[in-house]
């Protein structure tokens, strides 16, 4: 893995006890269910939803993905969606950077970025799409909700063998203030806690 996430991944599994408890709980759940899958078919698949897929779904998925390398599980299989397609947000995509990601930006209203946490591994390919379309699971994967709006809003998300709420506050709220760095650092860095801490169960 690059030297800079590295040390951003030291940082955040030394974090774990910040995650509250009830919330520890939550992703324990998730764990179980990745462990089951992995048990029984050998690959898990995880959609990450949010209402815009231009935040919290992505940043979920690329540290799921990086955190499944690093604890060597294999069969993880990570995606993201909306229930309405924007653009992964470049506010976002900084912040991915800062952390040590490597990122491919390349233009277009919709872009598909291609996020590396190593030059031997694939890159993520990571634009923003509906949680149905085409490039996701059609059955068999997990819905992880990623923001109460969304999880709200798509009661129901045709395919799923499992269906759980672990929301974020939305770091949209900080855009066009001095806090906005600061406020994606700081979703990025809880994201990636939790996500590790998760996959650490599994």
């Amino acid at each position: 893995m690059y030297s800079k996430l590295k040390k951003t991944i030291s940082e955040l599994t030394q974090d774990f006890e910040s995650i509250p408890e009830e919330r520890k709980q939550t992703l324990q759940e998730v764990a179980k269910y990745i462990s089951k899958e992995l048990d029984e078919n050998d690959t898990v698949k995880l959609n990450f939803i949010c209402t815009h897929n231009s935040r919290r779904s992505h940043l979920a998925q690329i540290w799921t993905q990086t955190a499944a390398h690093y604890y060597d599980i294999e069969g993880v299989e990570t995606y993201s969606g909306g229930t309405e397609a924007t653009a992964f947000n470049p506010r976002a995509v900084a912040a991915v950077e800062r952390a040590g990601f490597h990122v491919n930006s390349p233009v277009g209203e919709n872009p598909r970025y291609e996020i590396k946490f190593s030059e031997e591994a694939e890159p993520m390919i990571c634009f923003s799409k509906k949680f149905d379309d085409s490039e996701n699971p059609e059955k068999n994967f997990a819905a992880i909700m990623t923001c109460s709006d969304a999880d709200e809003n798509c009661p129901f998300v045709p395919g799923t063998s499992f269906r759980k709420a672990v929301t974020y506050r939305d770091p949209k709220e900080s855009d066009g203030t001095d806090h906005e760095k600061e406020t994606y650092d700081e979703r990025c860095r809880q994201i990636g806690t939790e996500m590790f801490y998760m996959m650490s169960q599994v």
